[in-house]
């Protein structure tokens, strides 16, 4: 068996207490095969074999994945799928090149189900205009498979159609025994929101915001937003993801701005000023995140969000770095 489906075979069962030592094997794997990585670690003059903690491990700024084929063993795969991130024309895309599109979909499912249950038990609807726009969006082919898996009958996505997206929830909410998830980009929420009012087919559902007001509105600060959106969707806790085109795994926050990140996504805060100087114990800073389903890719990266860690294990995610590009799942301001 390759170390790549040995690694692959222990992602299902993983705990906090077996992801670092599977975190360090995984780097020591990346570190010889994943070529940009590689490059990267030697110009910083790194020696693979002496990091032990992961807390030592050099993390490759995201940037990289704009400017180069981020891939691990690239000679023996070529992408079957192409993510790339949200942006302005102005912006360089980032891109995501994945070998096994099922495994992106099924490493997904699982984190889901492991928070809100099985997929058949909801019904998923997406207000995701610009991702739809834009295309190649791993946002809405996550929530595409969700609603592939759960069998339902109503279309998943509403452009900008208010009316129709009001008819299908509904819809939605009549079905027995099924709960009705509305997967949408901040703005184009506040943008029902402000149309509709508190209509009544917007209570009882669960929310799911997904950040990203893409130029369309003033950015505002969690709760500023969350109570605004209430005032629409009725006082249940609005829900958010944090994920990216980078990242194959998400975290999902039940309410409160918190983010609780399955074993397979590993969040540790940097000094902002500092990308070496990473604190297994640090209260906040900015993001660097393992993502340990990134195989065929690079599983430690060096973000730009900044947060703050939780004495429950959660983290907030507090914003950007300055002058970072302004981004999609991850923007929340």
């Amino acid at each position: 068996m390759s170390f790549r489906q040995e690694h692959l075979r222990q992602l299902p069962a993983l705990t906090a207490a077996t992801a670092e030592a599977v975190a360090l094997q995984l780097f020591q794997y990346q570190a010889r095969h994943c070529p940009p990585y590689a490059a990267y670690l030697a110009a910083l003059g790194c020696q693979p074999a002496r990091v032990r903690r992961v807390a030592d491990v050099p993390f490759l700024p995201i940037e990289f994945f704009k400017t180069h084929d981020v891939r691990t063993d690239p000679a023996a795969w070529e992408p079957q799928e192409v993510f790339r991130s949200s942006g302005t024309t102005l912006q360089q895309r980032s891109r995501h090149l994945v070998r096994e599109p099922q495994l992106y979909r099924d490493n997904a499912a699982r984190i889901f189900e492991a928070t809100y249950g099985p997929l058949d038990s909801w019904i998923f609807l997406g207000l995701l205009p610009s991702y739809l726009e834009q295309g190649e969006s791993s946002l809405v082919a996550m929530v595409a498979d969700f609603a592939r898996r759960s069998g339902q009958r109503q279309a998943a996505f509403f452009l900008r159609d208010h009316a129709g997206l009001l008819k299908a929830l509904a819809e939605a909410k009549r079905t027995p025994g099924r709960r009705v998830m509305l997967f949408g980009v901040t703005y184009a929420l506040l943008d029902l929101a402000a149309e509709v009012g508190p209509a009544p087919e917007l209570r009882g559902i669960t929310v799911l915001e997904t950040g990203g007001m893409k130029g369309r509105r003033r950015e505002m600060i969690r709760e500023e937003l969350h109570e605004e959106l209430q005032q629409a969707f009725g006082p249940a806790p609005i829900h958010s993801e944090y994920g990216m085109t980078e990242l194959l795994s998400q975290a999902y926050s039940p309410g409160e701005g918190l983010f609780y990140a399955p074993p397979q996504l590993q969040v540790l805060l940097r000094d902002p000023a500092d990308p070496f100087s990473v604190g297994e114990d640090r209260a906040d800073g900015a993001i660097n995140v393992i993502d340990l389903a990134n195989v065929d890719s690079c599983a430690f990266i060096e973000t730009k969000d900044l947060a703050r860690r939780h004495a429950n294990g959660a983290f907030e995610v507090l914003g950007r770095l300055d002058n970072s590009d302004i981004r999609g799942c991850s923007q929340l301001v």
